[in-house]
């Protein structure tokens, strides 16, 4: 799929005012790559993969993201999900981040963002880094050789992260920003290196933009059974809850791993690749995303590796736990080439439940859905981030705070009638722990997890008897062919019963106090979902 013009100089502005640059526009993966070895940004790895440090920004900055103030915008922003940036602050960001681009080589991709030709967005990705453009046509939709130079410039980002910004003078909270103009339908990156700020960026744009038209713009991964696209599935969850390993199955094929739009049609891709948490990583048990890592073009972020060798210690933490890989779809074997499925005959909501309280499956009605899609509940325990030494609950609307810049009730909505008009089968599953919380219990077998999520998919729990949940009001399968009945009962699980119901007390009572925020905002049978 090489479909790349010639780089031609040009400018970065989108407006008046253009400065003068050197811009490297639309390289192929092979020129990319060979830039950013001669210009020292990486090493090769085995397979031809390149391997790079983001520096001190090995995640994501959410406090630095702002949304500029603007007459279009006013009034439609979720402001306790997005900080506000006045518009002469940004008109100065831009000018000097310009400035400082002038004269400098720039590397320029004409991209897609959405596989559906109806409501995906042009977007030019003008970076610093050469690795970076080789990262957005991993990441983004390409054009074929025919659309390319007729690509509309819809969005612009541009990604510069040696330029610092000054707070005082650019209205930011730091040297890092990312400066997010609808109006303008500009987006500026600097101060970081973090090539997922990109790739965030563009998905904020979509769930800006999608909503007004009907549109459910969704943090999910999915796939499809393998010829049939009709038998689909999506996979919510935060990072850490299992989305892309369990999405990622031989026997089924990949539509994507991360985000996703479902309109009247069904469910289509925003992306055209993956971007894989290699931590632990190991052939046996994700085998597609393992291979991936040593194909031509695969960018590897903050691994540790031999130097001699370039054999990668995927066990390594000493950077960061956040290693990753970049790499297109094509390179996943059963992956849908159309980035189409039809609209989902089930879906998964995973949560890592470290206070072992969820059951490892649950059936929800489309009010419960609803009511799980708006909580969005994990935990983060001791060894995801520094300073936390007991589970924490982390309740983040939508399976997406950071990237919403609409209230959540505007997307939860929306999944109330694409699940009411495609009859959708819901799910929970805890991919958490078990007999126990964290430090007392284990984590969910995946054995497990995977026998029930097959079930469901194919149907067999259909057959199933269930029982209510006595806390959370749920249905609970009390038999599955293959999987230890037990383990089915989070409470029988517990050596200590009351104990096991004094911590779901506490965890009913944490998402009561969560979902008070939408009380008002969100329709009669998704209150009373809430309270069980």
């Amino acid at each position: 799929m090489q479909d790349a013009a010639s780089g031609k100089p040009g400018d970065i502005s989108n407006g008046p005012g253009a400065k003068s640059n050197a811009v490297r526009l639309n390289l192929t993966e092979e020129a990319l790559l060979q830039r950013a070895l001669e210009r020292g940004e990486g090493d090769l790895g085995k397979g031809g993969s390149l391997l790079v440090r983001t520096g001190r920004h090995t995640g994501r900055s959410p406090k630095d993201k702002f949304v500029v103030s603007t007459p279009d915008v006013d009034g439609h922003i979720w402001l306790e999900g997005n900080e506000l940036m006045s518009l002469a602050s940004f008109d100065r960001l831009h000018s000097d981040i310009l400035d400082y681009s002038a004269g400098q080589e720039m590397f320029e991709q004409h991209l897609f963002g959405g596989a559906d030709e109806s409501c995906r967005i042009g977007v030019r990705i003008v970076c610093e880094l050469a690795w970076h453009g080789l990262f957005a046509r991993h990441m983004f939709r390409r054009p074929s050789r025919k659309e390319l130079g007729h690509v509309p410039s819809q969005y612009t980002v541009i990604n510069c992260p040696g330029f610092l910004a000054d707070p005082d003078r650019h209205g930011c909270r730091s040297e890092t920003v990312i400066a997010m103009n609808f109006e303008k339908r500009i987006v500026l990156i600097a101060g970081t290196a973090y090539a997922g700020e990109t790739k965030k960026a563009v998905f904020t744009v979509l769930n800006y933009i999608l909503p007004d038209l009907g549109i459910l713009p969704m943090h999910c991964s999915a796939n499809h059974a393998l010829g049939d696209p009709d038998d689909s599935a999506l996979f919510f969850g935060l990072s850490g809850t299992g989305k892309t390993t369990l999405s990622s199955d031989p026997t089924r094929s990949l539509v994507g791993d991360d985000e996703h739009g479902w309109h009247d049609g069904g469910i289509f891709n925003f992306e055209g690749g993956c971007y894989a948490k290699t931590i632990d990583l190991n052939a046996k048990a994700e085998p597609e995303i393992f291979a991936a890592t040593s194909k031509f073009g695969a960018i590897l972020e903050n691994v540790v590796y031999d130097q001699d060798t370039r054999v990668i210690d995927f066990t390594d933490k000493s950077l960061t736990e956040n290693t990753r890989c970049a790499y297109p779809l094509y390179h996943v074997p059963s992956a849908s080439e159309t980035g189409f499925a039809g609209p989902p005959r089930h879906l998964f909501m995973l949560t890592c439940d470290a206070f072992g309280v969820l059951p490892p499956i649950a059936r929800l009605s489309p009010a419960q859905a609803v009511y799980h899609f708006l909580s969005g509940f994990t935990s983060r325990v001791a060894g995801t981030e520094r300073g936390i030494r007991t589970p924490e609950p982390v309740f983040s609307p939508c399976f997406g705070h950071p990237f919403l810049p609409r209230r959540p009730e505007v997307y939860g909505d929306l999944m109330r009638k694409r699940v009411s008009s495609s009859g959708a089968r819901c799910w929970l599953i805890n991919t958490g722990w078990t007999g126990g919380g964290y430090g007392l219990g284990r984590r969910m077998p995946i054995k497990v997890t995977r026998a029930l999520l097959n079930a469901a998919l194919k149907e067999d729990l259909d057959r199933a008897d269930f029982t209510r949940d006595m806390n959370f009001g749920f249905e609970v399968p009390v038999d599955v062919p293959g999987v230890p009945q037990l383990i089915l009962s989070p409470r029988r699980t517990w050596d200590d019963p009351a104990e096991h119901d004094r911590v779901a007390r506490d965890l009913v009572r944490m998402f009561s106090s969560n979902f008070a925020q939408f009380i008002g905002l969100v329709g009669s049978e998704v209150m009373e979902a809430a309270i069980g």
